[in-house]
């Protein structure tokens, strides 16, 4: 709790909703949250977190705006809440390919819906690039939401490469675990290019293995 307070703090030099003081009376219900968070990364993704309010929130959400207000105290405080829920709905670690190499492993991991999802974090954070450098909390946040989860799997899926002798244990498994998601955001936030089956294959071929000692990869057809 402390860690969260203390975080919030540079948010509220920047954040101009206005401060609803806590209130007493019957405890909150905490049922709808989900549907609140969810309009909260629909409306950030638009708008951007400057152009971002309660009110529209609660609109898309179909939600009272005395709701918002007496869960979340400020914007900056519901966004980070979203970010984090966000976080939470991601990757099964329990499910991840398990093929025999890392090729298959990593083109294992480009699905449709994973593809959808990831353009979709990619647009939240874009909403999210005017608040990144004023208030780092978020930064953190949108790390932990966005990048961390796909470099995690990166590095589970080349430790297990490591461990069958596919790759080199001196190669940089954190450095090169950020390589696919830093390209498919570069792309999205840059270049204002989707991130679709060809774009990620390309990059696992023509960047990942070959930066792991594995040649020849781009031969194989583009599944």
């Amino acid at each position: 709790m402390e860690g969260k307070i203390a975080a919030m703090t540079q948010l509220d030099l920047v954040d101009d909703t206005p401060q609803v003081p806590p209130r007493l009376g019957r405890k909150r219900d905490h049922t709808r949250d989900p549907e609140i968070l969810d309009a909260a990364l629909e409306v950030l993704a638009e708008t951007g977190y400057d152009g971002m309010t309660i009110d529209m929130v609660a609109a898309r959400a179909k939600a009272g705006k005395g709701t918002l207000y007496r869960r979340w105290a400020s914007k900056g405080e519901l966004v980070i809440d979203a970010i984090a829920c966000m976080k939470k709905n991601d990757i099964d670690y329990s499910r991840l390919p398990d093929t025999g190499t890392l090729r298959g492993d990593l083109i294992a991991m480009i699905k449709p819906h994973s593809i959808e999802e990831a353009e979709k974090k990619l647009q939240i954070m874009a909403g999210l690039m005017s608040m990144l450098s004023r208030a780092p909390e978020l930064a953190e946040a949108a790390n932990a939401a966005i990048v961390e989860p796909r470099a995690s799997v990166n590095r589970i899926l080349m430790r297990r490469a490591v461990a069958r002798g596919e790759i080199s244990a001196d190669c940089d498994i954190e450095t090169l675990s950020l390589i696919s998601p830093s390209m498919a955001a570069y792309r999205v936030l840059i270049l204002r290019k989707p991130v679709d089956r060809k774009f990620l294959i390309s990059l696992i071929d023509g960047v990942l293995l070959p930066a792991v000692g594995l040649h020849g990869q781009a031969a194989h057809s583009a599944e």
